[in-house]
């Protein structure tokens, strides 16, 4: 069984091809039940999340269909990590033969996981976000900030990306790593002024409150939401959510987990009918991305194990042909 360390993922990997695995995988269908989401209740802090996400495809990376895999990935979500130097998101992933079940690959789960989340972001801001978008606001500066920012940036010619976190030193941090590999980056201190120029906004936070506003939307601007996770949490308003035209990672999670577009919902604000639609139905061309340069989309995402394991495979694959 091959293992495959969060170095080796980083190195087997680039944009175009994580990308076009995930739309390949959306556009050719993966089996994934619906993942186990359970709370574990801590004593003396926020709870923690379980995560087990299973897929399987008859297929590989390339859509060959003589191969086929199995994969799941367990992830847990501790949000008091922070406090002690951790990541939030921890997890692996367990790779196996379609047909014998015979393990494959054990994968780090979360440098997977920032891969694909990522991917999933710019493969969504191919179909919504303008062709001419140059810059770009990211929210947080967690582990999963500097991928979106190169993600975004390998399908759209972004050339000035603001980070902004509660904490400005973390974003601060950020930026100058982004600087180092040669992007126009800064971290910036006024949110909603970064958010009302930009042309696409990420936000991949833990946060329970909005934090991007629909009036600070200009026309034209892309909303990518990442971070909020279950019901609970939201990084956007509902005036934004009303004046997008919406669409999901996969329908079924979204109307399920996401808060960003349950709590709208619940409230009445929307129905599930202003969800135009999903990956699947954009990666097929049953529904059409962006129709007008002046129209606000919104792309809410909860993640999806077909993207793990899209991830999972093309990483494998990789490994195998870099040994041989």
């Amino acid at each position: 069984m091959k293992l495959v360390s969060p170095a080796e993922v980083d190195g087997l990997l680039n944009w175009p091809d994580m990308i076009n695995a995930i739309e390949t995988a959306f556009r050719q269908g993966v089996i994934q039940p619906v993942r186990h989401h359970h709370t574990v209740d801590r004593p003396d802090g926020a709870a923690s999340t379980l995560l087990l996400m299973p897929a399987w495809s008859d297929f590989d990376a390339l859509g060959d269909s003589s191969k086929g895999y199995m994969g799941v990935k367990i992830v847990t979500v501790s949000p008091d990590n922070g406090a002690i130097g951790k990541p939030a998101v921890m997890g692996v992933y367990l790779l196996l033969d379609g047909k014998t079940g015979e393990p494959k690959a054990l994968i780090d789960g979360q440098r997977l996981t920032t891969w694909r989340t990522a991917g999933a972001s710019a493969l969504a801001a191919r179909y919504l976000a303008r062709e001419d978008a140059s810059k770009l606001v990211i929210l947080g500066a967690g582990a999963l900030s500097g991928f979106l920012a190169r993600a975004h940036s390998s399908v759209r010619p972004i050339r000035e990306i603001s980070i902004w976190n509660r904490n400005i030193d973390n974003a601060r941090k950020v930026a100058a790593e982004l600087v180092a590999d040669g992007f126009n980056a800064k971290a910036v201190t006024d949110k909603d002024a970064a958010i009302a120029e930009a042309d696409i906004i990420a936000a991949g936070t833990l946060s329970t409150e909005p934090l991007i506003l629909g009036k600070h939307l200009k026309k034209g601007a892309h909303v990518d939401l990442i971070g909020a996770f279950t019901p609970t949490m939201r990084e956007s308003d509902d005036e934004c959510v009303t004046r997008a035209r919406v669409f999901v990672d996969t329908r079924d999670g979204a109307l399920k987990e996401g808060g960003d577009i349950v709590q709208p919902i619940k409230a009445g604000v929307i129905t599930d009918s202003h969800v135009v639609g999903d990956l699947f139905d954009l990666t097929r061309d049953k529904v059409k991305g962006r129709q007008s340069p002046d129209e606000i989309t919104l792309f809410k995402s909860v993640g999806a194990a077909l993207e793990d394991l899209a991830g999972g495979i093309l990483v494998y694959e990789k490994a195998i042909a870099a040994a041989n």
